[in-house]
């Protein structure tokens, strides 16, 4: 069959022998090519970065509530007038006034027989010819006297805790005693101890000023109550000893265990192949750390609460409540802070819901910057030029506020981000790109 030829009547003119040779060459090359790539084509390889940088997010953020609680735990060891700060309410509490006041009243009362005394009393009188009608009805008084001598001991007592003064003097205590605070956790305290499966606390410092303030009120028979050292419990000894042993290591490692938390998280975003992403799961992978040290203070205070007494329940919830509010508060801060950032990321990110929100924010700010009328001019090309400089600037400004701030809340780190959102804001509404020699914005007037 002979090639087609002519060129007039739309048919493709005949190949010569060059080009059919060249043609013939290239198609074997292409096959060629083909097969090797089919016989040869290599393994995948297995992507080790995205799984690195999983695990390493996955335990930054694992170590984060680890991190978190020892800051704390260091904090209120090492620092008086944190430890001064966490313990002082704790006298102010009623329920703990109140289980104070129950401890020394049955104290000072088994010591004290107030009906004895009383019918040796009338016995006495009654020895000295005291006629038996009024020594019968004297020995009925015995029993209402000694419950209204129990009453006012009780109202005593429970003034002196309730007192101003006493407050004050707790504290002044408190902030004596806070170089104890470590020697209850190394186990050299003297006035706490393990008796047994308990831990105790002596209540002999309680008991010698309650005896000086009702023999100051005129009860001297409070004097009959020797120097003696009751005690309280206050926790399980095996809770003690744990406790020990983890704040040993807790306190070792809370210098340098919150910066390895930040740089594993740092690694693992950066070693990720969509940063945005990474840092998306970053942040609510530490939000939820947060969660899990709260729901941890939640089994420990329903814990505590079952191990104690049926009358100090009140006051032992009270009193871990007050203990760990700094523990918690940080722990709100962070888990907001870790919501902020993962939100933030998600909206720089190339989401349909990101870009949406995005454009939606820039067709606003330019319909505005077109409602009234602004001309930022030069500034607004300066913005243009540095745009990158000033969003890493305002972005540097709020990571230093809230790195500075002494307890940081989780108000103020959205307060904090809602100052870094309204300083983008701004920055986008006087950019103002070049347009040939003048810079855009609205229409001027025609002549």
């Amino acid at each position: 069959m002979s090639e087609p030829t002519g060129s007039g009547d739309g048919v493709a003119p005949a190949l010569t022998s060059d080009e059919r040779a060249e043609l013939e060459r290239l198609r074997g090359e292409v096959a060629a090519m083909r097969t090797t790539t089919t016989e040869t084509r290599p393994r995948r390889r297995f992507a080790w970065k995205p799984t690195v940088a999983a695990v390493v997010i996955v335990l930054g953020c694992a170590l984060a509530p680890v991190a978190l609680a020892t800051v704390w735990v260091h904090r209120q060891v090492a620092d008086t007038d944190r430890f001064a700060a966490t313990v002082a309410p704790l006298i102010r509490e009623p329920s703990v006034q109140a289980a104070l006041t129950n401890r020394v009243t049955e104290t000072v009362f088994s010591y004290v027989d107030v009906q004895g005394l009383a019918n040796e009393a009338v016995d006495a009188l009654a020895a000295q010819g005291l006629p038996p009608r009024i020594v019968d009805r004297l020995h009925d008084l015995t029993g209402p006297l000694a419950s209204s001598v129990r009453e006012f001991v009780r109202s005593r007592v429970a003034e002196l805790f309730a007192s101003e003064q006493f407050a004050q003097a707790w504290d002044r205590t408190i902030r004596v005693a806070h170089e104890q605070a470590d020697a209850v956790l190394s186990g050299s305290a003297s006035s706490v101890a393990i008796r047994g499966d308990q831990v105790t606390l002596d209540l002999a410092p309680f008991i010698a000023v309650a005896k000086q303030q009702l023999v100051d009120a005129g009860l001297t028979a409070a004097n009959r109550v020797p120097d003696v050292h009751p005690t309280i419990a206050i926790a399980d000894a095996d809770t003690l000893v744990k406790a020990q042993s983890a704040y040993t290591a807790l306190d070792r490692l809370a210098a340098w265990l919150p910066w390895i938390s930040v740089a594993l998280i740092a690694l693992g975003v950066y070693l990720a192949r969509g940063h945005r992403r990474a840092l998306v799961g970053a942040g609510l992978g530490f939000a939820a750390g947060m969660l899990v040290l709260g729901a941890g203070l939640l089994i420990a205070r329903a814990l505590l609460i079952d191990a104690v007494p049926g009358r100090s329940v009140a006051a032992a919830a009270a009193s871990y409540d007050i203990l760990v509010r700094y523990l918690r508060d940080g722990l709100r801060a962070l888990l907001v802070l870790g919501l902020v950032v993962a939100l933030g990321a998600f909206l720089a990110g190339p989401s349909v819901t990101a870009v949406r929100i995005r454009g939606g924010t820039v067709r606003s700010l330019a319909w505005l910057r077109a409602r009234t009328g602004l001309r930022s001019g030069r500034v607004g090309v300066w913005v243009h030029t540095y745009r990158g400089v000033l969003r890493g600037a305002a972005l540097g400004l709020a990571v230093l506020i809230l790195v500075f701030l002494d307890q940081p809340s989780g108000f103020a780190v959205v307060m904090i981000g809602l100052l870094l959102v309204f300083c983008l804001v701004v920055i986008q509404f006087l950019d103002q790109p070049v347009t040939g020699d003048r810079t855009t914005g609205p229409p001027r007037p025609a002549a």
